[in-house]
């Protein structure tokens, strides 16, 4: 049976681009794989602290000499990387904020970016250890940022989470963005704006 991890990091919710792509993506995943199962994670409603220097020394400690107070502190991330190692695909809603990820996302990354968890560097070199796993990143940013264009390097979403994810070893990474969503504000008529992305993600969700 697979299983899809569903992220999503708008905080606008009904009126987010992002979530209404990743949930047509997940309506037309569910339809391929009828007996799939899956996992919703809302950074959203999540509270996720920052990470602490506590932290970092319990993820560093090896599991059998960790003190309850350290246990204690990687329950949130034993969490979210059980998610993750479970999960046989991803899909993660993600609107640009002030060029990069939501906080929210970031926050997530940091939980679970962990030795010997994600990555581990045994042999002095680092290795992911998310392998086999399929990831679509569904992104949206209120102006135009492909390549070629004029704001193409104030994009700092792609290439942040195509590095993160290629370095915890989810290689086989696609990427859709939405440009231009900030014309919803200004009168564009919203399922004239989605219609031709929505096809785009669901034709992606139906040949995975």
């Amino acid at each position: 049976m697979s299983t899809l991890l569903h992220i999503n990091s708008s905080p606008l919710y009904g009126r987010s681009v992002s979530r209404q792509l990743t949930g047509a993506f997940v309506t037309q995943w569910k339809s391929s794989y009828p007996d799939g199962a899956v996992v919703d994670r809302d950074l959203n409603a999540t509270p996720i602290p920052p990470v602490t220097a506590e932290w970092v020394g319990a993820a560093y400690t090896p599991e059998e000499a960790r003190t309850p107070q350290q246990k204690e502190l990687l329950t949130l991330s034993d969490v979210l990387l059980t998610e993750l190692e479970l999960a046989d695909e991803y899909v993660f809603g993600v609107p640009m904020h002030n060029f990069g990820v939501p906080s929210v996302l970031k926050l997530w990354i940091d939980q679970i970016a962990r030795v010997g968890r994600t990555f581990s560097y045994a042999d002095g070199t680092p290795k992911g250890l998310l392998t086999g796993k399929k990831a679509t990143f569904i992104i949206a940013t209120g102006g135009i940022y492909d390549a070629q264009t004029q704001m193409a390097s104030f994009n700092f979403v792609e290439p942040y989470l195509r590095s993160v994810f290629g370095f915890l070893g989810v290689v086989d990474a696609t990427f859709l963005t939405t440009g231009g969503t900030a014309a919803l504000n200004y009168g564009q008529d919203r399922d004239v704006f989605l219609a031709p992305h929505l096809q785009v993600v669901q034709s992606h969700a139906q040949s995975i």
